[in-house]
Order: structure tokens, then sequence, then C-alpha cells
């Protein structure tokens, strides 16, 4: 497919770096996104800003939402309005939001009827690796519409992983999310310990971040931790999100996921102390107030 035309539905954190690297690829690119105000600057930079999700595939022979849940992207796919009323057949639409799996069944099997082919293709990484191109697509669905994809994900990711067929991207996405969650958690808890132990925090970071437990996110965590900046890059809500879609499809699978609870609940304890709209690492804070809170009431 040479230099086709894209549509980018949702111009969240995410979709506005993915935007933004198609529109620097000289890619024909149509836009869309619920609130009309963060098309603006995207339109002044040569997107077309539709007016509708339908409107805008219309105009693509490629369309790709990436959205906040299950909700948010049946509102964007179906109804008179929706991306699916739009779509000619033979429209490749990917679907790279984090999902369930049965509504992406559900979604594959209503773009089939209307001749299209449908990938869901959730992404690893954040802000920093949308704006930069260094996302990896975790791809279910067809395996020749992956291929006729590929050019365009070359431009948007690191790489492309097929993983088999519709689902099998998700599923994916949901286990990567549920350990990313689990660590996530653990640092917090860390945190609150090496304080309420009166261990120098710098010293014991670096020995948590660059030794075995130090993954990537957990560097990254702690990182954004010690600077104090929750600046979002990925929500603490939509992490709870996830972490509830982990529960749903490991139910599906007979599954007990011990640690994916636990972990849940630090985060949704983080939410109630209204970090929500904030970075996931902000769930650091809750863990150290709990802490202190637990050494407090030790003292007295």
């Amino acid at each position: 497919m040479a230099t086709p035309r894209i549509a980018i539905l949702g111009l969240g954190l995410m979709g506005t770096g993915m935007a933004e690297r198609l529109l620097a690829a000289k890619f024909p690119l149509t836009i869309y996104n619920r609130s009309a105000e963060k098309m603006k600057r995207l339109a002044e930079a040569g997107a077309y800003a539709a007016g509708s999700p339908r409107e805008a595939a219309g105009r693509a022979e490629i369309v790709l939402s990436i959205v906040a849940d299950d909700v948010a992207s049946r509102g964007i796919w179906l109804g008179e309005q929706g991306a699916l009323a739009g779509a000619r057949a033979g429209t490749v639409l990917v679907e790279s939001s984090t999902l369930t799996v049965p509504w992406v069944r559900e979604l594959a099997a209503a773009a089939a009827a209307r001749g299209c082919e449908l990938l869901d293709a959730p992404v690893t990484g954040s802000r920093p690796q949308a704006a930069s191109g260094e996302l990896l697509f975790l791809v279910g669905g067809a395996e020749k519409a992956f291929k006729s994809l590929k050019p365009v994900l070359g431009v948007l990711g690191r790489d492309a992983l097929y993983l088999g067929p519709t689902g099998s991207g998700s599923v994916m996405k949901l286990i990567n999310n549920f350990m990313a969650g689990v660590q996530v958690a653990s640092l917090a808890e860390a945190v609150g310990f090496i304080e309420a132990s009166g261990l120098d925090r710098e010293k014991a970071l670096s020995v948590l971040v660059n030794g075995a437990p130090g993954s990537p996110i957990v560097k990254t965590i702690a990182s954004r931790f010690v600077a104090g900046d929750f600046t979002p890059n990925f929500l603490l809500r939509l992490l709870a999100k996830d972490m509830h879609y982990v529960f749903e499809e490991g139910t599906r699978h007979h599954l007990t996921l011990q640690t994916a609870a636990a972990a849940a609940a630090v985060v949704h304890q983080a939410m109630a102390m209204g970090r929500g709209e904030e970075d996931m690492s902000a769930v650091v804070e809750f863990a150290r107030a709990r802490a202190a809170a637990a050494v407090k009431t030790q003292g007295e």
C-alpha cells in the first residue's frame, strides 16, 4: 500500500504522538477527537479535522483508534456516526486501545460484516514512546492484513509483533499491564518501607534500580518519584481500568491472579486519594503516606 490515507481516532497522550509521527512522515492524515480543541494544532500542521468518526473513516484506507476503554471504543466505532458506518470495504481497521477481549472479537465481527479487516494492535509504551516512534505493537488478527500494515507501523513503533488470531494482541497487552501494575505497586510499597525503616532513600533506591529488581518500569517510576514529577505519561486511572480488565480475562480462563489482586488494591487506594488523573507513578505517594501513618500510630 503506497502512502495510504490514514485516520486516527482519539487524540489523547498516545494518539497525539502517533498523529505527529505520521504527519512528519508525510502521510495524508485525517484526525478525529471528541473534543475539537485537541485537533486544532494538528490541523494547523496539515491534518484534516473530521467532524465525526464516520467522516474520518470515509477518508482513509487505514483507520486507527486509540481511546481509553471499551465504552469509548464502542462510541468511536458504532452507531450512525461511528467509524464503521463510514469505512469502505477493504479498509484496514486498527484498534490500538487496551480493551476487553470479548469486545475486540465483537468489533472484528462487525468489521467483517462491513467487508473490513480488523487488527487488534495495542501498544506497549507511553507518551514519550508514542512521540519518538518507539512503541511496540502487539497484533492479533489476519496475518495478511498485518503484513500490509507493517510500513505504517514502522513509522509509529520500533517493532510490531504478530501474536495470532483476533484477540491475541489484546490478551498479551492485558498480561503486560498486569505485570507492570504489580511492579509499580511493589516499588511504591518498597519506598514506603525504606522511609519507615530510616534508610537513606537515595542509596536504597540505587540498590533496587541497579540490582535484580531494576526492570525498565521500576527504573522509570523511581526516576519520576525522585523528580517529584507526576505529569501524566500513563494515567493512574487507566492502570486501574486495565487491572479490572485483567481480572475479567483471568476469570474467563478460570484463573485466580493473586498478585494482580494485591497490586490492584494499592492502585485503587491511591485513586481514592484523588490521584487518578496523575501519572501512575503517583501511586508511590499513597504508599509513602500509608507507611508514614503506620509509623506515627506505632509511636503514639
